[in-house]
């Protein structure tokens, strides 16, 4: 398997995902750190070490690419996906393993988070716990373009190798439909019982991550390749969110069974430790209850494996995310939350090597026409 890019390969991801101009100058890799309350792991460690040696590459291959920086910033992890990110940075030129969030002060140069991002054109951030979220929300305040990469490791690295171009075409595909869509249902099956949910898409529309980042201002995953929606929230007076049904999730030998209600998850049920830990943030969170999100990823038909980390295995097929929405147009975000170190946004991602004994029988798009189109057949495409 191929585990690293060559200088040739990363000055073409650079160019055929972000496009840059005259008026890009620099580069900008970002990621975050251990602190005692998050201690480090060999995953950990080895995704920062691809970021030295794509700092290193780049830093190479600068005068190709035509930057006149190619900088490095660590910055203290967040502790929770999608959570904001900190007011501090910290420029680093050279490194030594291992690093600690204590140790930056005397390792960098401290710059604010304002500052990094306005003089900043694209920024690539494969991190710990998810930036993508708060990239988003600052992309609309600072023109940087961003490809956030949380939970990055060497498996994806074949990823990154794609054809964005056909993946954009067909992520377009599905986007149209599901903008065209008024509600969708989506049938499982899990240990010979049947589960549907319908998923209300009015006053919606959906958003293509495909790889390519082009436009000033904007954050997406890399590797790429879905669509995706939020579930109308129900934050329009006197017409609540039509989203209802029983979504079934696997952990580990656990089957729990999430029971929705106008888009929020009222009760958790299961009888394991893996329950009884989710009914919990539920009880302390409720805005975890919120869907969040039904994507289509499609990387699966392009011969891409799952590798265990969300970034990747939720560009495979169907998946369903709770929590926070905001950056993807929705209401609930981190006020919505009692405490700033919950705000989440987890996915769920509904492929058999992940969701072992659950099955998508069908996906189906409802439009307003009264039309129906199936789009999903056991755990495949259709269309």
């Amino acid at each position: 398997m191929k585990t690293k890019l060559t200088d040739n390969e990363l000055h073409t991801l650079i160019t055929s995902v972000f496009n840059p101009q005259e008026s890009d100058k620099s580069i900008a890799l970002i990621t975050d750190v251990p602190n005692d309350r998050r201690p480090d792991h060999h995953n950990w460690l080895e995704r920062r070490g691809i970021v030295y040696e794509w700092y290193h590459q780049l830093s190479a291959i600068r005068e190709n690419l035509k930057f006149d920086r190619i900088e490095l910033y660590l910055y203290e992890n967040v502790e929770s996906n999608n959570a904001e990110l900190p007011g501090i940075f910290y420029k680093i030129h050279t490194v030594e393993e291992p690093v600690t969030a204590n140790m930056l002060a005397s390792l960098g140069e401290e710059i604010s988070r304002e500052k990094l991002l306005r003089e900043t054109n694209i920024i690539l951030a494969p991190t710990e716990y998810s930036a993508t979220a708060p990239l988003k929300m600052l992309g609309k305040k600072f023109p940087f373009r961003a490809a956030t990469m949380p939970g990055f490791s060497r498996a994806m690295i074949p990823a990154l190798g794609l054809d964005y171009g056909k993946v954009h075409e067909r992520v377009m595909t599905l986007k149209k439909r599901l903008d065209d869509a008024v509600s969708a249902t989506v049938q499982f099956e899990a240990d010979g019982n049947t589960y549907e949910v319908l998923f209300d898409l009015r006053h919606r529309k959906a958003h293509a991550s495909s790889g390519l980042i082009r436009e000033k201002g904007t954050a997406g995953n890399l590797p790429s390749g879905e669509t995706y929606i939020v579930p109308y929230e129900g934050e329009n007076e006197n017409n609540p969110s039509k989203t209802v049904g029983t979504l079934p999730v696997r952990f580990g030998e656990e089957l729990l069974l999430f029971h929705i209600q106008e888009n929020r998850t009222v009760s958790i049920e299961g009888a394991g430790d893996a329950a009884k830990e989710r009914q919990a943030f539920l009880r302390d969170e409720p805005a975890y209850g919120n869907i969040a999100e039904l994507g289509l990823g499609i990387l699966d038909s392009f011969g891409i494996s799952a590798v265990g980390s969300v970034l990747l295995d939720e560009k495979l097929g169907l998946h369903v995310a709770f929590g926070r929405s905001e950056h993807f147009g929705g209401i609930t975000g981190p006020s919505s939350f009692n405490n700033p170190k919950n705000v989440i946004h987890m996915d769920y991602v509904y492929v058999p090597s992940l969701q072992p004994d659950i099955d998508v029988k069908f996906a189906r798009l409802h439009y307003a026409t009264g039309n129906e189109e199936t789009i999903m057949e056991n755990n495949k495409y259709v269309v």
